[in-house]
């Protein structure tokens, strides 16, 4: 199915490999959400690639449900306790995500484990370019994502009791080890220049090192927007958030700016005229995430733009290792192994602007 521009909620029917017994789920939902009341409805959101997302209509009100897929899963994927866990104790700050109301790890009521959050209205951009939103509008919304993720970058994890959330220390290590094994693992074909980004990157870290709560996918299609209003309504999938450097986060968030124009799959702002649309240039962007932060100008980009073109690349090619086994939630999600190349073409190439070579 394709994605949509934007996207406001809607659901399809529930597809045949992620159905379950939705009696079953009402009867726990009641006894473990407060304020709940049956009967109740499910739809699942369309799109999507790792977590079956549901939305459960009830007399109480609307809720949504991340669940595992069903088979054979790759190591530490489809992560569901931990973003419950990380949503949760961002229920204790005014940072915008839904409130998350239980965790079930109980296989006999869905078949694998799944959380139950709040259901927030608002718009979700699969286009980053933001069709159909003014000039002035769309401006104020990327300062207001931007704004977003510096506030998460600020909060102390250890307070929030996300101390063992992750490994502090040497993340861009960590995760170029972490990236490198699951995409070996999803491989379906030789890509030379991932090859090189694999060997290349572990020797070529920048100094220094922070640790923060990182989101790992902070992008417009995972930032739900007021439905009316230019601001952040609340920040989705948390899957692969960790302990990590902030540096990470941002740098992956501007990833529409530099990656490749892609053929198929979500567009980016690769060829478009900002100043037109009011979208800032990724120098103005960048700098911006900085003055919030209080941290010096941006040194290394090339670096971490070659990390982040490897690290979608392995996520993307994880996308068609499911589809092979047979596990993606997308049933078209084999299309995307013509993405995989580019962004690793993409990613030697900066490489190379930072010292590599051939």
């Amino acid at each position: 199915m394709a994605e949509p521009k934007v996207s406001q909620g809607e659901t399809v029917d529930v597809a045949e490999r992620h159905r379950f017994d939705a009696k079953r789920l009402e009867r726990y939902m009641e006894e473990h959400v407060e304020g709940f009341r049956g009967p109740l409805t499910v739809g699942q959101f369309a799109g999507g690639q790792s977590n079956p997302t549901y939305k459960l209509d009830s007399p109480s009100g609307a809720y949504v449900m991340r669940r595992k897929p069903p088979g054979k899963l790759l190591p530490s994927a489809h992560a569901v306790d931990r973003e419950f866990r990380v949503i949760k104790a961002l229920n204790q700050t005014d940072f915008p995500v839904p409130r998350a109301y239980v965790l079930c790890e109980d296989e006999t009521v869905t078949g694998t484990p799944f959380y139950i959050m709040s259901f927030m209205p608002g718009r979700v951009f699969w286009d980053p370019s933001m069709p159909d939103v003014s000039k002035a509008d769309r401006g104020r919304m990327y300062d207001s994502m931007n704004e977003t993720l510096a506030k998460l970058h600020s909060y102390d994890h250890v307070a929030l009791g996300l101390e063992d959330f992750g490994r502090p220390g040497n993340y861009f290590a960590r995760q170029i080890s972490r990236w490198s094994k699951q995409y070996v693992a999803s491989e379906t074909e030789t890509i030379v220049p991932m090859n090189k980004l694999m060997a290349w990157l572990p020797a070529n870290i920048p100094p220094g090192d922070e640790t923060a709560i990182v989101h790992g996918d902070y992008a417009t299609h995972n930032v739900m927007f007021h439905p009316t209003e230019p601001r952040v309504q609340a920040v989705l999938d948390w899957e692969i958030s960790t302990l990590g450097h902030p540096l990470g986060d941002l740098t992956y968030n501007t990833l529409n700016w530099y990656g490749p124009k892609p053929k198929t799959g979500r567009p980016n702002l690769a060829g478009l005229d900002l100043t037109a649309l009011g979208i800032p240039t990724l120098e103005d962007y960048i700098a911006r995430y900085c003055e919030r932060t209080g941290r010096p100008p941006l040194e290394n980009l090339s670096f971490y733009k070659a990390y982040n073109l490897f690290r979608i690349a392995a996520i993307i090619q994880g996308i068609v290792g499911r589809a092979r086994d047979g596990t993606a939630n997308d049933p078209n999600a084999a299309a995307n192994a013509a993405r995989v190349r580019p962004l690793a073409e993409a990613g030697w190439e900066e490489a190379k602007k930072a010292g590599a070579s051939d």
